[in-house]
């Protein structure tokens, strides 16, 4: 009688060594992008306009806005959608690798993206309305059969509906907030914890978790596509691709966002309805082009860094804050709440855009350090560990997971 085959067994986290470089690095930039794109959000004391850009921006908030809206709003969660996809393949292949059956791989997603959703509502209630964790959960439960079986055609229609329809849902967020409004999210502006954290329940419901979700699941299926070609494992094989989509995915941000931008900026005043509109959907457009761009460009600095023998100073600091990505995304919003809503410390209350955007550059910039010194002294993010123990199971000692990712 023939021995039934023992049944696959779990390969473990990828060793922090197997790991591809470009996406790490990728999403340790990426945390800098996001932090500029959120910090807006903490500002009160301001007449709130375009996407809750302050009415009365001059001098250098001008100059912030136009950089911000031309090469950071609207592009930051496209490309972490992106990665997002590209990292679901990533593990389901390493689980298909062993023997896991792709029913199974897809169940695996699913419960990931649950307990993501978990860790989102508690991120959103306890600090900050605006998070991103769930709403990326939510794509992982709805979206795992199609990004674990399904065709390359049926990834690229999906990519190409969710461009066209958060194109046109875009296009209604050119349009200015009414009356005297002074921020999106009151809970910045409460001074009573209690009250806030209530606040914060019911924006995190409506803003942060399902709106969140809907403008980028194409981009997420996008991911899925390239990284089933390995763009960004490995670069130096599709380095003309990587180089047209790095030049045309940037150019493209920065054009199809230079409408809205100036708007924002108060330099293209009362414009008409139709260019309102037309702007919005415009920089949905661009956002789609630049997350791609900017992986696309990592994936070309992954090939520099290959060329010249290892990562330097800057892009293993980088790669070090991707590896613990999800921490590094908790932790600024942890600096972000210790300092700027009326139920702390209130310095939001009256801030520039340029004081905001280098309170969002120095938060980012000591967490990057943080996680320099972390992946010294051999210790993964606190947050990693706990994804993946709720994901899969207290099956593997501490030791294991800190030395692992």
């Amino acid at each position: 009688m023939t021995a039934a085959a023992p049944p696959p067994t779990d390969p473990g986290a990828t060793p922090t060594t197997a790991r591809s470089l470009a996406p790490d690095i990728a999403r340790g930039a990426m945390l800098l992008l996001i932090a500029l794109a959120n910090v807006h959000l903490y500002v009160y004391g301001h007449p709130i306009g375009i996407r809750a850009y302050p009415r009365d921006v001059d001098g250098p908030d001008q100059v912030v806005a136009l950089l911000q809206v031309m090469l950071v709003d609207g592009r930051a969660y496209p490309l972490f959608a992106l990665l997002f996809g590209y990292g679901i393949v990533q593990l389901a292949w390493r689980r298909s690798a062993v023997g896991l059956p792709a029913p199974a791989v897809t169940r695996l997603v699913r419960r990931r993206g649950a307990w993501m959703i978990v860790i989102g509502l508690a991120h959103g209630v306890l600090l900050w309305s605006g998070d991103i964790i769930g709403a990326y959960g939510l794509l992982a439960v709805l979206m795992a059969g199609l990004l674990v079986r399904g065709t390359d055609l049926s990834l690229l229609v999906t990519a190409t509906v969710g461009v066209v329809l958060a194109s046109m849902v875009y296009a209604l967020t050119g349009l200015t907030m009414p009356g005297e409004q002074q921020v999106l999210l009151q809970s910045m502006t409460m001074e009573d914890p209690g009250n806030a954290l209530i606040s914060r329940a019911v924006e995190w419901a409506s803003f942060g978790f399902l709106t969140q979700a809907f403008p980028v699941f194409g981009a997420v299926a996008l991911g899925a596509w390239a990284a089933r070609r390995r763009l960004l494992d490995e670069p130096e094989r599709h380095r003309p691709l990587l180089v047209r989509v790095a030049v045309c995915g940037i150019g493209a941000a920065i054009l199809l966002g230079l409408p809205l931008a100036l708007m924002i900026a108060q330099l293209w005043t009362a414009p008409p309805l139709v260019a309102v509109l037309l702007a919005g959907a415009l920089h949905a457009l661009g956002g789609y082009a630049g997350g791609a761009g900017y992986a696309a460009a990592f994936g070309l600095l992954a090939i520099r860094v290959a060329q010249r023998g290892g990562p330097g100073p800057v892009t293993h600091a980088l790669q070090a804050c991707g590896q613990r990505s999800l921490s590094c995304y908790l932790a600024q919003s942890v600096a972000f709440v210790a300092l700027l809503p009326a139920w702390t410390l209130g310095l939001g209350d009256d801030a520039q855009l340029w004081q905001a955007a280098l309170v969002a550059a120095g938060a980012w910039l000591v967490i990057l350090l943080v996680a320099v010194a972390s992946d010294r002294a051999g210790y993964r993010g606190p947050a990693e560990i706990l994804l993946r123990r709720l994901t899969y199971g207290p099956r593997r000692s501490h030791a294991d997971l800190t030395a692992h990712t």
